[in-house]
């Protein structure tokens, strides 16, 4: 047995990743920058038998400085054989997908997932001759009864973009398993730490890493993690896809990962606090968070998931897009624009766009990322955005 078997997870996050060979005696595993790759001889450019994971090779597979980020994802999904690297989340999904569809195949995407994922279905594997069927995110164990002949993959999101319904992943896994068709996961919102989707059963773990494990809104990344039988197939279509996550980002997601466990805490506290006081607001209907009953599949949530991260959103009762945007524009402490998972509170606009049913939540929605300011200055700002809410919506 390992002395590190049975770790625990912020113990893990901070060891991972930091093999000695790597480090050569410093903490943090250097900046590896290379596109060529100087051999002795002949004999030995020849010698890598074309296995270069973790080998030196050419500068397009790898250096210590991704492997080393690489490995510490791997460690954190129990189960794992290996992760690979990409210059971006949307990069992740599509090498992915393509890892394991072809054309005539038929994927099964959850109806509440990311418009990019959506874009690519709708586009890229279109053209590929891959067909997309949109599911609803509470369908469970009936994924059954929607997989057909030629269905390959399930992706699944949970919790789903802007209306943030939790899915029955360990039933549609099983689902998925008995005939035969592949689960992918975006496990962005969670990460491994609050959902270990390898351990669920889930054979490819996908992160924008951007978020949560770089941290600080200044690199753009995402990884894979594969399960059991799966991880050779995704790293040779990411090479042939040509693939590469630059070394100076990966230095940058390896720092930020080692404090992930201490910022989530902060993140998924401050959140619940600000979820719950808007709860009891009049200008306030439903708050779409996980961890709160009134959110779909919260009972799933509390059965599966190890804790809530510092996105969710709400809906103001009566809005129209003037009234939301005159909310959205007085907050003071909350940017305006996309992504996530920094350290600063953001706020946008969100419009789900359904291919199924899109659900009637009784006004627009507003969807927040609760940074790492102090929850009482945030709710404050929130407070008063709520005055120039209600008065343009009379």
């Amino acid at each position: 047995m390992s002395k590190r078997d049975g770790i625990g997870a912020g113990t893990r996050l901070v060891a991972a990743g930091r093999r000695e060979e790597w480090t050569q005696g410093i903490v943090n595993p250097p900046v590896w920058r290379a596109s060529t790759i100087l051999y002795d001889s002949i004999a030995d450019m020849r010698a890598t038998g074309g296995d270069t994971h973790h080998r030196l090779y050419y500068g397009r597979r790898g250096t210590p400085t991704q492997w080393a980020l690489a490995d510490a994802l791997t460690e954190l999904e129990p189960g794992a054989e290996g992760t690979f690297l990409y210059c971006s989340g949307v990069a992740a999904i599509a090498a992915a997908l393509l890892s394991v569809l072809s054309p005539g195949d038929e994927l099964l995407l959850v109806d509440s997932a990311y418009e990019p994922t959506r874009a690519m279905a709708r586009g890229l594997l279109a053209r590929f001759g891959i067909t997309t069927r949109f599911y609803d995110p509470l369908v469970g164990a009936g994924i059954a009864e929607l997989i057909g002949d030629k269905t390959r993959a399930i992706l699944m999101e949970s919790p789903g973009s802007l209306t943030f319904e939790v899915q029955d992943v360990p039933a549609i896994v099983d689902a998925a398993k008995a005939r035969g068709v592949t689960t992918l996961i975006d496990n962005t919102w969670a990460t491994p730490l609050f959902f270990p989707a390898i351990a669920a059963g889930v054979d490819l773990s996908i992160l924008a890493c951007t978020k949560y494990v770089v941290g600080h809104s200044d690199v753009m990344m995402g990884s894979v993690t594969a399960g059991p039988g799966h991880f050779a197939k995704l790293r040779q279509t990411s090479f042939e896809l040509g693939q590469v996550a630059a070394p100076d980002d990966c230095w940058l997601g390896s720092r930020g990962l080692r404090t992930m466990a201490v910022r989530l805490k902060h993140h998924e506290q401050s959140a619940l606090e600000i979820a719950r006081w808007l709860a009891d607001r009049n200008e306030v209907g439903a708050v779409l968070h996980p961890a709160l009953p009134s959110c779909p599949g919260h009972k799933i949530f509390v059965r599966d998931f190890k804790g809530s991260s510092g996105l969710f959103a709400f809906v103001l009762n009566g809005a129209d897009e003037a009234s939301r945007a005159a909310f959205i524009d007085a907050l003071d402490l909350f940017g305006i624009g996309y992504s996530w998972g920094g350290f600063e509170s953001l706020a946008t606009p969100a419009d789900p766009h359904r291919a199924l049913d899109t659900p009637d939540h009784g006004g627009a929605i507003v969807r927040l990322q609760i940074g790492l300011e102090d929850t009482a200055d945030l709710i404050a700002d929130i407070e008063q955005a709520l005055d120039a809410f209600r008065a343009v919506r009379g």
